[in-house]
């Protein structure tokens, strides 16, 4: 037998597709509306597995609450932007310079903002929204990203993550397996 438990989680993040391209034979029209700067209601379901079962469960739906907090603190009211987005430096020009930047333990960066303490309490506000990747922030990517940094985390109490949902909108969703 296998066992699969999961929960929910909901965020709100705005990113930019830099990457699109569209068959207009399919998509009945040539607009690139994800190349514009946009933000979802996201939603993750987190999905657990185990063969066998500790005191009845997979794992405590509590273990999660460090995920809920996480995309709380870092990825909520934010923006996500690909470093290799043609629009960084145009976005972000004080930090065109990757040293500017912070590198955090779940594979992202953010502005370093000491270099800026002295500007507009507006200026702090614009750039503190901004996280900052390594790739494109697909909605396959970003479900990627955030199943390596559950794996990491729940490898710790020997729990697997078999997959993630992330749905960008009610309609659109992408799934990764491990």
């Amino acid at each position: 037998m296998k066992w699969n438990i999961s929960k929910e989680f909901d965020f709100c993040y705005g990113h930019r597709v830099w990457s699109q391209e569209l068959n207009p034979e399919y998509s009945l029209d040539e607009c690139l509306m994800c190349r514009h700067l946009h933000g979802h209601q996201g939603k993750v379901i987190v999905h657990l597995e185990s063969d066998t079962l500790k005191n009845g469960m997979v794992t405590d739906f509590k273990h999660l609450n460090w995920f809920k907090k996480f995309l709380d603190d870092v990825v909520d009211h934010k923006f996500i932007v690909d470093i290799n987005d043609p629009l960084y430096t145009t976005l972000l020009p004080l930090y065109k310079d990757e040293k500017n930047l912070v590198q955090m333990p779940q594979a992202y960066k953010i502005p370093d903002l000491t270099l800026i303490k002295n500007e507009p309490l507006h200026v702090l506000e614009m750039y503190e929204g901004f996280i900052i990747v390594d790739f494109v922030p697909t909605s396959e990517n970003l479900s990627t990203w955030l199943l390596e940094i559950v794996q990491e985390k729940m490898n710790k109490i020997n729990i697997k993550v078999s997959h993630i949902e992330y749905y960008e909108t009610p309609k659109s969703r992408s799934v990764v397996y491990s």
